[in-house]
């Protein structure tokens, strides 16, 4: 900024502070704008729009390094209506929040006394800035001038601004707003040991089966050839040996299957990607920076669903290509699109700053049809045509093998719903971070973290379902591909039954509007979640049994 430059004052939302995401535009509530009406250009990105950021400018003159005194800049003339709006807002505990060079202030609305029958609103925006050269580096608002509402009067509200010099660098002015004592908690680098306990043990044990079974098998080898054919007939084939004529059988509904695959190998490219650079771009400094950069790069890796989902199906035998590539391009937009569609009509009839505009929903879909669709195509062209041959180290036989009878514990059902157990207890202590952070008014900074856990969970899900599909295996049966993916995809139930804990026992949210943002967006964060470990356990469990099935010798 220069000396005396326009510094703008933009007015966002207001709401009841328990439901953060129950926001409506500042002047829904009958406050009155400053006399300044001209000021410069402003733009809104996606992210901000689908976040339901509502700026608007606040009429109050400010100038860089000049100070205002108690300046009166307009007059509410309170009627019954609109003094009922200020009472329900209070005893709702509405706040407000207003951004300054894009660094945000708080405030609130005003407050009632002891009884709750006398209802005041605060009148004085009391603004203290500091600057460091020619940068705003810091802001506090104190709200003064407590006015009881009372129906038929005038009420005058003021501002001041008060320019201080400051020591902190521009670069580190977010830090006051980011909480060190709540996220680096003893708590937290505690979950992070034990998870990573857990993989050493896990890792341990995969190796074990791994060395075990191969073990044996070149012991056999060796005693074979000293065998005659009458004896090798009657040879020691047991557990998962006898299958190895099925094993590599297409799965069932290898469309859907291999689009599923091909959604988790996407999410788990985007996951990757986005947290690496939140860890060295500081996103969180940002309106809306998170949610755009997560949709660009979730558009540039759809290749990657295209590959991995075009090369698996072509590997199954399957014949619909195109339709595959479609179910893949639009099965995770489809979900959450179908999701915020049906939450924007409950923020339409409230009238919340949280409906999206039909603009925006015009640029999400042409994003989804001109940018994602068209790499989803050229990803899986490539997938088909590199790596979409069934090259199987065993032949599959002709007529399937029965599946024996097999103890209730060994039922794939059973293998499902215990395999998300252990990757949902090395991500549960990291979800209450991430829920404070989006649920509550935490800013999330600990991306180093999150690639932690991201890394161990990763590891735990596919040791879990190598470990789930060795025990199938042994029992004979080879249904084991549905099986890895529902394992590992089981993390998602957990998950979600977490986040009914979360809502009743650690927030004050209530009313249908939050309600339904919370738990409809929740079952899409669960859900993908859920696919992204589910390709990660079958990627990893295929690359096992094909390694296991590479050493039996069968003629």
């Amino acid at each position: 900024y220069q000396d005396k430059e326009e510094v703008v004052l933009w007015m966002n939302t207001v709401g009841p502070y328990h439901n953060r995401q129950e926001t409506y535009k500042y002047f829904s509530l009958p406050f009155c704008v400053g006399s300044k009406k001209s000021i410069s250009h402003y733009h809104e990105t996606l992210g901000e729009a689908l976040q339901g950021v509502e700026l608007e400018f606040s009429g109050l003159d400010i100038k860089f390094k000049d100070d205002v005194m108690q300046t009166t800049y307009c007059e509410i003339d309170l009627d019954k209506i609109k003094r009922d709006a200020f009472v329900y807002a209070i005893k709702n505990h509405y706040w407000y929040q207003m951004y300054i060079d894009d660094l945000p202030i708080w405030g609130i609305v005003g407050e009632a006394d002891e009884n709750g029958e006398d209802h005041y609103l605060w009148t004085y925006k009391k603004l203290e800035i500091g600057f460091n050269g020619n940068r705003i580096v810091d802001v506090n608002l104190t709200s003064e001038g407590k006015v009881k509402l009372v129906p038929n009067t005038k009420i005058q509200m003021s501002y001041s601004v008060k320019w201080k010099k400051s020591d902190v660098k521009f670069e580190d002015r977010f830090d006051k707003y980011l909480d060190p004592s709540f996220f680096q908690h003893r708590i937290h680098w505690f979950s992070i040991f034990n998870s990573f306990m857990m993989v050493i043990f896990l890792v341990g044990l995969v190796s074990m089966i791994l060395m075990r079974t191969l073990r044996k098998d070149y012991a056999r080898y060796s005693k074979e050839e000293e065998m005659d054919d009458m004896d090798r007939d009657l040879g020691d084939e047991y557990g998962w040996k006898q299958v190895h004529g099925d094993v590599f059988r297409p799965s069932s509904h290898p469309l859907i299957f291999s689009s599923l695959i091909g959604s988790g190998c996407q999410i788990f490219a985007v996951s990757f990607i986005v947290i690496i650079v939140a860890m060295i771009e500081d996103l969180y400094t940002e309106r809306g920076s998170m949610l755009s950069t997560a949709i660009f790069v979730y558009a540039a890796t759809s290749p990657v669903n295209g590959y991995f989902g075009g090369s698996l199906y072509a590997r199954q035998g399957g014949r619909r290509w195109i339709k595959q590539m479609f179910i893949g391009a639009f099965l995770i937009p489809a979900m959450v699109c179908g999701t915020a569609f049906f939450i924007n009509f409950i923020a339409i009839y409230y009238h919340a700053s949280r409906a999206i505009p039909f603009g925006t929903m015009v640029a999400v879909c042409c994003i989804c049809f001109f940018v994602i669709l068209p790499l989803n195509l050229v990803g899986t062209i490539l997938g088909r045509n590199l790596s979409g041959q069934p090259n199987f180290p065993c032949r599959v036989n002709a007529v399937p093998r029965p599946i024996p009878e097999k103890k209730w514990f060994m039922e794939p059902a059973v293998i499902v719903c215990l395999g998300g157990i252990l990757p949902f207890g090395s991500i549960f202590i990291e979800m209450y971070f991430i829920f404070t952070s989006f649920w509550a008014y935490k800013i999330y900074y600990v991306y180093g973290f999150m690639m932690l856990v991201l890394v161990i969970l990763c590891i735990v899900t596919v040791c879990v379902t190598i470990v789930c599909t060795y025990f199938l295996l042994n029992a004979e049966d080879y249904r084991w591909q549905w099986t890895s993916f529902l394992s590992a995809a089981s993390t998602a139930i957990y998950v979600y039954m977490y986040s009914f804990y979360y809502y009743f026992f650690k927030t004050k949210m209530y009313g249908l509007f939050q309600t339904s943002f919370y738990f409809g967006y929740m079952a899409v964060f669960s859900t993908a979640l859920g696919i992204m470990c589910g390709a990660i356990g079958y990627m990893g469990t295929s690359a096992f049994v094909r390694k296991i099935y590479t050493n039996v010798k069968i003629d």
